[in-house]
C-alpha cells in the first residue's frame, strides 16, 4: 500500500492539513473496488481501496476517502457507488443516478442531466488517507 499525497486534492481538513487522523478499518477489511462506509462523529465517510492494475495508472492500491453523501440523491450511499477510470483518474458512479465523480478530486465529471438536490454542491468533499502499515488513517477537520 501507498500513502496518500494529502496535497492532491481540495480537502475537507484544510490546507494546514487534518485537525485529527482516525483511525479507519484494516486494508484488508476493504475489497478492491468496492466501497466501504466509515461513521466519525457525524461524519459519514466513503472508502474505497483501488486494485493494483495499470487501468488505475498511478493511484493503482491506494485508498481513497470521499463524503457518503449523493449530492444528488441527497442520500448517504457513495459507498455503495461503481468504481472505475477516466483516463486513468479513478473515478466513482453514484449508485442513485449515476454521476461520476473523482475519487482524487470529488469533483463532478458527468451530471447526468440531473441538479444536486436541496442547494447542495455539485462535488464531493474528499478525505486525505494514510495507510500505516495495514491499518487506514482518514484525516478529518
Amino acid at each position: 500500500m501507498t500513502v496518500n499525497d494529502v496535497a492532491e486534492a481540495p480537502v475537507a481538513a484544510g490546507p494546514a492539513g487534518p485537525a485529527r487522523w482516525e483511525r479507519a478499518c484494516l486494508v484488508s477489511d476493504l475489497f478492491p473496488e468496492r466501497g466501504a462506509a466509515a461513521l466519525f462523529g457525524d461524519v459519514q465517510v466513503a472508502l474505497f481501496r483501488l486494485p493494483d492494475d495499470a487501468a488505475y495508472g498511478g493511484h493503482a492500491g491506494r485508498v481513497h476517502a470521499v463524503q457518503n453523501l449523493d449530492p444528488f440523491s441527497g442520500a448517504h450511499v457513495m459507498s455503495r457507488g461503481i468504481v472505475g477510470t477516466r483516463a486513468g483518474e479513478p473515478t466513482v458512479a453514484a449508485p442513485v443516478y449515476k454521476q461520476v465523480f473523482s475519487l482524487v478530486t470529488g469533483v463532478c465529471l458527468v451530471a447526468a442531466d440531473k441538479t444536486p438536490k436541496d442547494g447542495l454542491p455539485a462535488d464531493l468533499v474528499t478525505y486525505p488517507v494514510e495507510v500505516r502499515g495495514d491499518v487506514i488513517y482518514v484525516g478529518l477537520p
